[in-house]
């Protein structure tokens, strides 16, 4: 559990954005219909949980200082998410016949969640679909948990989970809800760390996608790179198909993908930012008789025996448009794998030919142990880089590890 996130009280942050907003405690208690005392109290728990002012105190008013700055910018986007809930929610069938669904708004609906540790017991729900593990993951009762369920539907007017004997299962509406709360969770885990940025301290958590191109020799490196630089930052890899990984930097579970891009225009609500050019290339052991080959022909290549990704995927599909280009038959693998470790050992312990990028088996073609076959693919490069959700404030750890990226791309592959 992320302790930044559950942590923050989401009326203080309301306080808080209302007085940077007017610059006064007064203005501010009237917008929020709240006493002046009850908005000077969270805003001062808010600072008292941060461990730092957020504002320059005035007789003119309330001015934001730059951690003060660094927050609001934060909080614009928890509020942000909180307004896209409800508008989605909107068109959804009530729970009850006549059910009023026009008081849902953004200040509301945070105000019903009061804070991130419930937008977390809800996120966390939504995907355990079992009220006991949840509670236990969040170290509360199952009747908590089930309260917290009960009064969000009451105040939303829509059925959020189906209750069965199997447990719960969110409905349209009640995934709708968990992926923006998700969302806010990730603006929220970012705020310590945009504060200590400030002081000029990098750290936090930083969650990559990683897609197998990289995770080789890319990766690695920038973030041997970082963790020496920033020692109190945190890195974790997720390691999933495309598909899933681009979900999950969707809804902020990844702060951003390491790979191979997408084509563009596929993918409207995310960013690509290209890296390098990456060929997809012939690689064998290094004892191989096609090995030792100064020109390999396509019969040659016939007769091999192959191991290939699976099909669907972009390697695979490189592969296959190049022999198309050349008006030659794909290669029938013998082996269909994704599991790099099999591939790496099924060509050192046998003949078989794979197409791979070379980056992949660097230390094994750097060694000595695999060879690239000298048999260029027609067509079978693309383009290899950061993916981000559009519009997306990275963390500073986030930013860090991009820009480390990028240097070793210039360090280690001065020809792309």
């Amino acid at each position: 559990m992320d302790t930044t996130a559950v942590r923050i009280n989401l009326r203080h942050l309301q306080a808080f954005s209302a007085v940077a907003v007017h610059g006064s405690v007064t203005r501010a208690a009237e917008s929020l219909f709240r006493v002046a005392s009850a908005i000077t109290r969270a805003v001062a728990e808010l600072e008292d949980s941060l461990g730092t002012p957020l504002f320059e105190r005035k007789a003119r008013g309330m001015l934001l200082n730059a951690f003060g700055e660094a927050v609001q910018a934060r909080a614009r986007r928890v509020e942000d998410e909180f307004a896209a809930a409800c508008l989605e929610l909107a068109p959804v069938e009530p729970l009850q016949r006549g059910a009023n669904v026009s008081r849902l708004d953004a200040r509301t609906l945070m105000a019903a969640m009061f804070s991130g540790r419930r937008l977390a017991v809800f996120a966390g729900l939504s995907e355990m679909q079992n009220m006991p593990a949840a509670a236990r993951a969040f170290g509360i009762t199952q009747p908590a948990v089930s309260t917290l369920v009960g009064e969000l539907e009451a105040r939303c007017g829509r059925e959020l989970f189906v209750r069965s004997a199997r447990g719960v299962t969110p409905t349209r509406a009640g995934l709708a809800l968990a992926f923006r709360f998700k969302r806010a969770l990730a603006e929220l885990r970012s705020i310590d760390s945009d504060i200590a940025a400030i002081g000029g301290v990098v750290q936090g958590r930083v969650v990559v996608g990683a897609l197998p191109l990289g995770r080789t020799l890319i990766l690695p490196s920038a973030i041997a790179a970082l963790v020496r630089q920033h020692p109190r930052l945190h890195v974790s890899t997720v390691e999933s198909p495309y598909e899933a990984l681009a979900a999950q930097l969707r809804s902020g579970d990844v702060d951003f993908i390491l790979g191979a891009l997408r084509p563009s225009g596929s993918e409207t609500d995310l960013t690509q930012e290209a890296l390098f050019d990456d060929r997809i290339s012939l690689i064998a052991r290094m004892g191989h008789p096609l090995a030792q080959r100064a020109s390999i022909g396509f019969d040659d290549l016939r007769q091999a025996q192959w191991v290939l990704s699976r099909p669907g995927s972009p390697t695979r599909e490189l592969l296959e448009q190049s022999f198309r280009e050349s008006a030659q038959p794909a290669p029938v693998p013998t082996v269909e794998t994704g599991d790099l470790a099999i591939l790496r050992g099924l060509l050192l312990q046998s003949d078989m030919v794979t197409a791979i990028s070379a980056h992949q088996l660097h230390y094994e073609i750097e060694a000595g142990t695999l060879a690239v076959l000298n048999h260029p693919l027609k067509r079978a490069d693309r383009k290899i880089g950061i993916t981000q959700r559009g519009g997306a404030l990275a963390s500073p750890g986030a930013r860090a590890l991009m820009a480390e990226l990028r240097t070793v791309v210039d360090q280690s592959l001065p020809s792309h």
